[in-house]
């Protein structure tokens, strides 16, 4: 018999219920939530998670600066603080607004100052990294730091190296790192950034969120080759995107307990391994994602990004399906 699914959703905070409340709280001019979330909440994948995802939700507003004002000695205020400033300028710059520099540089000092007030928190240096994106031509000196292979490209590796040593193997420092590559030089160099990506992954231990960075490049790959054309579809079933999504499976998804798993690296991974024709495994990645849909990399497989759900739905019902079919 058919398993009813259940109707996907995008949900930033996922199946992380306290995160929910504390959003909840916050978008009503509250920070008391957030605080006690923080509190509670050791330093690790989950303490860089959910700031992330707090600041995306505080940048329209002025509930952490109200916080800071409350509690100006308060290190998690000063952490948001450094957040929510880096979230502003990147939006900025994205929009291409006017302010987009005044912003960088309130939201550099704001995270330096983080990086003295919180100085085993990792997640000051990945602020700083999330900037190095705003510096394409590497003007600054810590954007172009000799790498630690010599065939990969300069960049913030020192910031990188902060992060890490705080945080090993850190999924966000990776993934802004990533970013960074994608613009390097004005518009990037995605060999780059693929030869990154696959040096990461080659020196994470099992577990690793960032054995799932390979597949984000493949999808950059596709993005910029308009991918809904129907014959880029051989993009993902080319024996190299076949076994990045089995090394994903088995070196990640296989070593990790749901609540370690990012709701991106998940949809990417089945998405990887739908792409690639292998339906019973990505069915059970479908079940481990549950409801919680996110955009990318779904709404790059339809010109009308708006149906991004019914592209992830129609190919979660055929993996399940495959996926049932093995089920004794």
């Amino acid at each position: 018999m058919a398993r009813e699914a259940p109707r996907p959703s995008y949900d930033p905070a996922g199946p992380d219920h306290a995160l929910r409340a504390a959003l909840q709280d916050l978008r009503t001019g509250r920070w008391m939530a957030m605080r006690a979330l923080l509190a509670d909440t050791a330093h690790g994948w989950q303490w860089t998670q959910r700031t992330q995802v707090l600041a995306a939700a505080a940048a329209g507003t002025d509930v952490v600066r109200a916080w800071l004002a409350e509690e100006p000695e308060s290190v998690h205020a000063a952490v948001m603080h450094a957040r929510v400033g880096v979230e502003r300028a990147l939006r900025a710059q994205r929009e291409r607004h006017r302010r987009t520099h005044e912003l960088w540089i309130e939201s550099w000092d704001a995270a330096q100052s983080a990086t003295r007030i919180a100085p085993q928190d990792p997640v000051p240096w990945v602020c700083l990294l999330a900037l190095a994106q705003l510096d394409p031509e590497q003007r600054w000196e810590e954007h172009r730091v000799a790498a630690p292979e010599p065939v990969l490209p300069p960049g913030p590796w020192g910031l990188l190296a902060e992060a890490g040593k705080r945080d090993p193997y850190n999924r966000e420092a990776h993934h802004r790192m990533l970013q960074f590559l994608y613009v390097r030089g004005g518009s990037g160099r995605l060999a780059e950034a693929a030869g990154y990506a696959q040096w990461a992954a080659a020196r994470a231990p099992r577990g690793s969120a960032l054995h799932v960075l390979p597949l984000y490049v493949r999808v950059e790959r596709y993005r910029r080759a308009s991918g809904h054309d129907a014959a880029l579809d051989l993009h993902w079933v080319a024996e190299d995107s076949a076994r990045e999504a089995r090394r994903a499976l088995e070196s990640w998804f296989g070593h990790t307990r749901p609540a370690e798993r990012s709701l991106l690296d998940l949809n990417h991974l089945a998405h990887a391994l739908w792409g690639s024709l292998q339906f019973p495994d990505a069915g059970r990645v479908f079940d481990a994602i549950g409801p919680y849909f996110t955009p990318p990399p779904w709404l790059y497989r339809t010109p009308d990004r708006a149906r991004a759900v019914e592209v992830f739905t129609q190919a979660r019902e055929r993996c399940r399906a495959a996926a049932d079919g093995t089920r004794p």
